[in-house]
Order: structure tokens, then sequence, then C-alpha cells
């Protein structure tokens, strides 16, 4: 992994999720009816931390569910060459509730088309609203987040890395040289 620059560190990283766990709520004027859904790998911690802060923020603790949307993506015959697949784990119901959809990184949008679709699999939502840490840009599909934690608009050769203390040993976020295909 060639770095560029560490864009965010530990205290920012912190901050990003505050703030995005204040615009949750007050888009959705509190918490009633919200659930969280974190999409393996990283958006499952990032969700768990924005669950952890507004249970700090309104006293509540918001139903938590992880999606894993690999068999619903449509690169996973063509690019995959041995997909790593691993079971979502919703133990609640998703009918008529407001899905916050939870992410790290925002690219292509094709991994977000494939959660919406897995998630229909799953029930009717009221509504599904998507909350990305990193929005990079270069959009394949009309998908755009409601909340963003930031924007880093990349070059083609550049590739945005979220690590995460559970997942990764520390918090932080890099600018990296993409690896040549």
């Amino acid at each position: 992994m060639n770095i560029k620059s560490k864009i965010i560190d530990k205290e920012g990283f912190n901050r990003i999720i505050t703030r995005m766990s204040h615009e949750i709520l007050e888009h959705n004027k509190g918490s009633e009816n919200l659930v969280l859904i974190g999409m393996r790998t990283r958006g499952e911690f990032l969700a768990k931390r924005i669950r952890e802060k507004i249970k700090e923020i309104d006293g509540v603790e918001l139903p938590f569910g992880v999606l894993d949307v690999t068999l619903y993506r449509d690169d996973f015959r063509t690019r995959m060459k041995q997909p790593q697949v691993s079971v979502s784990d919703m133990t609640f119901d998703i009918n008529e509730k407001d899905i916050i959809l939870i992410d790290d990184v925002l690219y292509t949008g094709r991994t977000a088309r494939s959660a919406l679709n897995a998630l229909m699999d799953l029930g009717r939502p009221r509504s599904i609203q998507l909350s990305i840490l990193i929005d990079r840009g270069h959009r394949e599909l009309p998908i755009r987040a409601d909340y963003v934690g930031k924007n880093i608009p990349t070059s083609l050769d550049e590739e945005i890395k979220v690590k995460m203390e559970e997942f990764d040993g520390e918090d932080a976020i890099y600018l990296i040289e993409a690896e040549k295909k």
C-alpha cells in the first residue's frame, strides 16, 4: 500500500461520527422507528459506533444489524475469484422501519445498490437512508448518500483506505495509490 497522505486521524474520525449521529437524529426528528444496518465489514463497526453515539445523545439503544451483500454484487462472478461470503445478521423485522444503511466508502454506487436489493428481499422498510463515512466520487449509478462524513474527491489512480481500530488496529483514513490491474 503506497500511502499518499493521512487525511483523517483518530480525533477527526471521532468528530465525524459525532456529527453524523447528530445529523441522523436531526433529520429524523429523533430516534423513533430508526434501525441501523452496517454493511460488512467496516460499515458494521461504523454502525456500532454511531449506535453508541446516538445512545449517548438520545438515551436510546437502536436496533442494529449487519448486512453482507457479497452474493448481491453484479461483479460477483466476473471479478471475484473466491469471495468471502458471511451471513447477514438482523434479528428484527425491517418492515415499516426507517433504515439507516451505513458503509465506509461510497465510490461507484454498486455496493449500495446491492445492499438495497438485499434489504428489499428481507422486507418492506418505510425508508432507507444511506450514511457514508467517505464519498470519493466516480459514481456509475444514480446513488447518493443522505449523510456524508467527508467528501474526498479522488482521481482514478487513487483510492481511500479506511482503517478502524476494531478491524485494523487504528482509526485513520488514508489516500493511497491504486493498485495497478
